[in-house]
């Protein structure tokens, strides 16, 4: 076996041999932060002195999140009015300082005002916001991930350019050896 012969089997035996970098799930990447998967919902904040008010969009439902602003403390009990694009809704209480408003359909992409009257006790307050919500992106623009067909042509792609390269250096020498017989 010449020269060219022998380096190309070593690249295609390199090129085999290492399969292709993967981590595994336990594998620790350093302080790396972590990555979202997936999107986040659409979601609203309004403060005051007295509370804050964080807002999360599924579909149709509102889930709201209120709390004392001095202590972050939840609030229990409260009686909460959104006004949504002029339309009012009234939350019900579903958790600890955990409130909920059905609408009647999903809000359109777009931003929306939202005004929050919060009634806790003695204390009441008018709350403003902001929901922003984006047109969902398409799955054609979802992270590409490489298959196993892949993988393979670009194997047999370099399997080819190295059949090719050891071709070439066949007849590069082949060439010098007529020119060198030829002239002794």
């Amino acid at each position: 076996m010449n020269l060219p012969h022998l380096l190309a089997a070593i690249l295609v035996a390199a090129f085999l041999a290492a399969p292709p970098a993967r981590a595994a799930g336990d594998h620790d990447h350093g302080d790396a932060a972590p990555s979202a998967v997936g999107e986040a919902l659409p979601r609203f904040t309004a403060e005051s002195e007295l509370f804050e008010l964080v807002g999360v969009l599924s579909g149709q439902q509102i889930t709201l999140y209120l709390d004392r602003y001095a202590d972050n403390n939840p609030v229990r009990d409260a009686q909460i009015e959104l006004e949504i694009s002029g339309a009012k809704f009234k939350a019900e209480a579903h958790g600890d300082g955990e409130y909920e408003v059905l609408l009647p359909e999903a809000p359109k992409p777009g931003v929306l005002p939202i005004t929050a009257t919060v009634t806790a006790g003695n204390e009441a307050d008018l709350l403003a916001g902001e929901l922003d919500i984006h047109e969902e992106a398409h799955a054609d623009e979802a992270e590409h991930a490489h298959s196993l067909k892949e993988y393979a042509l670009w194997a047999t792609a370099g399997f080819a350019v190295l059949a090719l390269l050891g071709w070439a250096a066949r007849r590069m020498l082949g060439a010098r050896g007529v020119r060198a017989g030829g002239a002794a």
